[in-house]
């Protein structure tokens, strides 16, 4: 990786988006951050910078199809080119009965987990086709290669994103561009804390479920898409990287 790439990251407001666009800035990659909230992202902004490249926040809702288009325009207009992307913006599901669960639940995790990667892969791939080509990781879960109870649609969500991965990873394997997936256990980030604050034994069950003991760190998961990014897994597409600690292989 060289400080001439530039790579788009959705949902890089925290979590795995922000430890994820402070290791492409160590490695020289200019970095857009595309999110809905300006705070957090303007404090991901300053990370990447501290950590010597630059970057530029875009607010982005990655379920609307204009704000989409708009991110990649203003990505070229700055930087003149795109080269890699980190389609990582999602929402979790809280436990709930299968029959339970309403339909404004189900189609605002399917607008953004599923159609938010849809659309994002729809407007970077015309552009870094005309960069010559380029590389994608999607973000999926443990759960998009495992069913569990009482998340569903969060589940599904996650498999379908694993559909779009490997049928456009097909589709531009001839044509320089790769796309890959990663798929991680559950992960230390604002969002786990939240789910976990005060509650000591789902904490432990969270840590139980994982083989190696307990539940994996931003960092840990933004280290496998720069190297499923990188010139590196030159040979990789297509591919479903599990990052889980074991969690899949119970």
């Amino acid at each position: 990786m060289t400080n001439h790439k530039v790579a788009i990251i959705t949902g890089g407001s925290s979590g795995i988006g922000k430890a994820t666009a402070v290791a492409l800035a160590k490695e020289g990659v200019r970095v857009v951050i595309a999110a809905r909230r300006a705070k957090e992202s303007e404090e991901t902004l300053q990370l990447v910078k501290q950590a010597g490249s630059d970057g530029i926040f875009v607010k982005t809702d990655v379920a609307n199809e204009n704000d989409v288009k708009l991110l990649v325009e203003k990505t070229v207009k700055t930087y003149g080119r795109l080269d890699y992307a980190f389609n990582n913006a999602g929402m979790v599901e809280d436990s709930t009965s299968f029959v339970d669960q309403t339909s404004n639940v189900y189609d605002n995790i399917m607008n953004i987990n599923v159609k938010g990667v849809w659309l994002s892969m729809k407007y970077e791939i015309p552009q870094m086709l005309k960069n010559g080509g380029g590389a994608i990781v999607n973000n999926s879960s443990g759960l998009g290669v495992i069913g569990m109870p009482q998340i569903p649609v969060y589940t599904a969500s996650k498999h379908a994103v694993l559909g779009l991965t490997k049928s456009a990873a097909l589709e531009y394997a001839k044509s320089g561009i790769r796309i890959n997936a990663v798929a991680p256990g559950a992960i230390e980030t604002e969002m786990f804390e939240k789910l976990v604050e005060g509650k000591k034994q789902l904490r432990e069950t969270f840590n139980s479920m994982h083989p190696i003991g307990r539940v994996g760190k931003s960092e840990e998961i933004a280290n496998a898409v720069v190297w499923l990014l990188s010139d590196k897994a030159s040979f990789v597409t297509g591919h479903t990287l599990l990052v889980d600690g074991g969690l899949v292989s119970r």
